[in-house]
This record gives C-alpha cells, structure tokens and sequence, in this order.
C-alpha cells in the first residue's frame, strides 16, 4: 500500500461561515504549499439532504427533501495532521453531520 504524504479535504459549508472556515484551517496550517498559506478553493455548489426523526437541522425541516447553495471548500493538508484538520474544520461548522471528504494525493503540483 502506497503512503501519502498529502491530502485533499473536500467540504461543504454555507457560505456564511467561509470566513470561520478559512480560520481554523489556518490554526492547523492546512492549506500550506511551497512558500504560500491559506491556499484553498471555493466553488458554489447545490446540496440535496433531507433530515432524519431524532435530527437537529440547522437547515431544512425533518422528513422534508431540502435543497440549498452552498460551497465546496477545497483545500490541501499533511497526511500526518488530517485528524486534527477534520476536527478543526467541525469545531466551526453549523452541521450535525458536516460532509467532510478526506481524498489521499499521489502528489501535490511541488
């Protein structure tokens, strides 16, 4: 099994938290390529989910199909400190249950 010394996290947030977003992932230094940080990309998507019974929405209502804008965060991170990345990232977001995919990089563009 191959190693990777780098991940991408793919994360979907409303865009209302961008900029708390933005900030623990600089606390945890994700984002961080060559001599530059902070580096991520942001694109508006449209998210589908519909809450469960025994759910806390903090959008959309139990048993109903809600569709809402959002962004899909896109940012790099060290293998090595994905765990604290992740809990970063859901010590800031609105969600229950914040999609967070955690992607294995062959490698970075370096």
């Amino acid at each position: 099994m191959m190693d990777f010394a780098y991940c991408k996290l793919e994360i979907f947030i409303p865009a209302s938290h961008l900029g708390h977003l933005q900030t623990a992932l600089r606390t945890v230094d994700a984002g961080h390529i060559g001599r530059y940080d902070c580096c991520l990309s942001y694109s508006r998507v449209t998210s589908c989910w519909r809450p469960l019974e025994g759910t806390s929405p903090y959008l959309g209502s139990i048993g109903e199909l809600s569709t809402e804008p959002e962004l899909k965060v896109e940012v790099t991170c060290h293998a090595e400190r994905v765990e604290e990345t992740v809990a970063a990232v859901k010590a800031v977001h609105p969600y229950e249950e914040p999609v967070i995919n955690v992607l294995p990089l062959c490698r970075t563009g370096q």
